[in-house]
């Protein structure tokens, strides 16, 4: 039987909601425009303070929640009114009300794969996204469900031994949440509830695939996706946790693949990320593919298999600073430590005038060196110019979007358009892993 999930939407002192039809909850039934504010650390509803509140619905109804916030972080970052099925629950965490949606795990699919790419897309391509989307959250929970202590989400380990250079290297992955079991943006999978559209292919791939999951010696695969690649998938370990996990592979993303299994040294990451090849799945500029990907919001991003950025040394010695809370002063250098199989830096040295420090791994450097998160890590630095010791610009060259481990989005969108199979595309991906039915 397939289990309920709970889905943590929004959080703000105040959450103004549409009751699209009649809701119980204290046994009273609610319907229309509505509203909750935090008071007193409880939540205040109709002159009555709450620790939490459930407002259920017996037959198919729905609700809206307005102004929730997408794109936490990103470039994207916007509010949206958004429409969900299920039952909304409120409770208080970190001095806010939180808003959660409860609901079967089948139907939050219905929406992910519609949010995190286009309900228009390819029957094929939707069922490999369906398959991803169960196993991963599945995976996420059982581990949950195993031993909360050991779902570390961020690392750090600060060295500042005498003689020894100082390193700052931790790693961000998919929260813990304590009071429910994912959330609606970017950080965990895109859930939008049926604000976009879903199709009758999304329909027919969920139906499809229901209960279908990627596994590897018993046990449900951390199904991870991203973007774009760039050309070559990277290591589960080389972005977060030490694990090795052998479904989550150095994939070429091509026919015929075979696996990068070394470290990309400097020369090869340069002729890799400069000399881009054709032949790459994720290399491509067709539109009919990359609307199926690319969500209206997405699409605001023209490169992703290449691209470049490039900073003035006063903007990004401002930008390092103030991302990373230390005084470089000016910025001699950005050194690559060590990379991974796609090119992608596990750690990168920053070289100012008053500091020096290594930093790592993925996401950190993403983080550190952009508003929002630079494309990816993948990237090779050039120094234009110098004045009193220090370049005046640095251009980042770099390839992919995102993280790159497992499948790749818009790889997958061009293997499908090529005519793959669903289970084709995933086994492309999740080498060594088998697709079971497990409800």
């Amino acid at each position: 039987m397939q289990p309920k999930i709970t889905i943590g939407i929004l959080s703000s002192k105040k959450i103004d909601f549409v009751l699209n039809g009649d809701y119980r909850c204290n046994n009273n039934l609610y319907a229309a425009a509505q509203s909750v504010e935090l008071q007193s650390g409880k939540i205040a509803f109709k002159g009555q303070l709450y620790h939490e509140l459930l407002f259920s619905a017996s037959e198919e109804v729905s609700f809206d929640l307005l102004d929730v916030v997408i794109g936490i972080g990103f470039h994207w970052e916007r509010k949206e009114n958004q429409r969900f099925e299920g039952d909304l629950k409120f409770i208080v965490e970190d001095d806010k009300i939180t808003a959660i949606n409860v609901l079967p795990l089948e139907n939050y699919l219905l929406s992910v794969i519609s949010s995190e790419m286009s309900a228009t897309s390819s029957l094929e391509l939707l069922k490999a996204h369906a398959v991803i989307s169960r196993s991963w959250l599945l995976a996420q929970l059982e581990a949950k469900n195993k031993c909360s202590t050991l779902q570390m989400t961020s690392v750090s380990f600060p060295v500042q031994e005498k003689n020894i250079e100082p390193e700052f290297i931790k790693w961000y992955d998919k929260d813990d949440h304590a009071n429910f079991d994912v959330c609606a943006d970017d950080h965990c999978q895109r859930y939008q509830g049926i604000s976009k559209a879903s199709t009758s292919f999304v329909r027919d791939a969920i139906a499809a695939t229901k209960g279908e999951v990627l596994v590897y010696e018993g046990e449900i695969c951390d199904a991870r996706f991203s973007k774009c690649c760039g050309g070559v998938a990277e290591l589960f370990e080389n972005c977060w946790e030490p694990e090795h996990h052998a479904y989550l592979l150095g994939v070429e993303d091509q026919a015929n693949a075979g696996l990068a299994t070394a470290a990309m040294n400097e020369a090869q990451a340069t002729n890799f990320i400069h000399e881009p090849d054709t032949a790459h799945f994720c290399n491509t500029t067709e539109a009919k593919v990359l609307t199926q990907v690319l969500n209206d919001y997405d699409q605001e991003t023209p490169d992703f298999y290449r691209w470049k950025v490039s900073y003035t040394q006063t903007e990004l010695a401002e930008l390092i600073a103030r991302k990373s809370d230390i005084d470089f002063g000016g910025i001699v250098d950005l050194i690559p430590i060590e990379r991974g199989v796609s090119g992608r830096l596990i750690k990168l040295k920053i070289v100012g005038t008053k500091h020096t420090l290594t930093i790592g791994k993925e996401l950190e450097i993403r983080k550190c060196l952009s508003e929002s998160h630079l494309y990816s890590a993948a990237f090779t630095v050039e120094k234009v110019g110098e004045e009193n010791g220090l370049p005046q610009e640095f251009i980042l060259y770099g390839a992919g979007w995102g993280h790159g481990v497992g499948l790749c989005q818009i790889g997958a969108a061009v293997m499908a358009e090529k005519g793959y199979y669903a289970k084709e595309i995933l086994l492309h991906y999740f080498r060594n892993a088998s697709i079971e039915r497990i409800y």
